[in-house]
């Protein structure tokens, strides 16, 4: 196992400590929250701990069946009383770049109900800045093209210097990628982003702008997995 790969695995075991019994779990998507989900399986299997889960992805619905985690249709919940997800970026004030896997959307409406939002990342993404990982644009494919070009002027707004946005496609390049919505995605490569709070409020005023992967005053503890274990870091 990598380096990366143990970190996110010990990331991932070290979330089970803010989940108790009777909790309704938002969970993640992506390689981490994958990990996650199946400790979290384990944990109900084996000790019997009664928890029920709200998946943001069909990918993350189809492991929390297949590791004996108890779901709910998100309809039939009130609140998220917690919510384990990873993140392509972490700054010191704990804002986030989300959305890498497509799942942004999603992930946004369950953080943002949820009553403690818990981030498992590796070290690799602690970041002084954020940007260097594109930012992912959730939009509807009406007029996308338009759109794009609202996004990057938004962006050069927000201080971007050279945004380059484009169109998120699948693996052999031709056909767009569909996010578990219907939208498209549009990848922003920024760099850096000087000011995530203005890029944020900037980009969400779009019409055609679904949602972003700017993750504001949504996180509160970050829990980075090392080799030898897990560091949590609290705001």
């Amino acid at each position: 196992m990598s380096s990366a790969s143990e970190q996110k695995a010990n990331a991932a075991i070290a979330a089970l400590d803010y989940v108790e019994d009777g909790m309704t779990v938002g969970l993640g998507s992506g390689s981490t929250s994958a990990l996650f989900v199946q400790a979290l399986g384990q944990l109900v299997r084996e000790e019997g701990l009664k928890i029920q889960g709200v998946p943001t992805s069909a990918d993350t619905e189809a492991i929390a069946r297949d590791s004996g985690v108890p779901l709910v249709p998100v309809e039939h919940v009130a609140k998220i009383d917690v919510a384990v997800d990873g993140a392509d970026e972490v700054d010191g004030r704990f804002r986030l770049i989300k959305g890498g896997g497509g799942c942004l959307l999603r992930e946004k409406i369950i953080a943002d109900s949820a009553d403690l939002m818990v981030v498992m990342v590796d070290e690799t993404k602690l970041v002084a800045r954020l940007g260097a990982f594109p930012l992912p644009v959730e939009v509807d494919p009406f007029g996308f093209t338009l759109t794009a070009r609202k996004v990057y002027e938004a962006l050069r707004r927000a201080g971007v210097a050279r945004p380059d946005v484009q169109l998120r496609r699948l693996g052999d390049g031709l056909d767009p990628f569909i996010t578990d919505g219907g939208n498209y995605i549009l990848d922003c490569a920024c760099t850096e982003i000087p000011d995530p709070d203005l890029a944020a409020a900037e980009l969400i005023d779009l019409p055609g702008v679904v949602e972003h992967g700017l993750f504001i005053d949504l996180a509160r503890i970050v829990i980075v997995g090392e080799d030898d274990g897990a560091r949590v870091m609290e705001l």
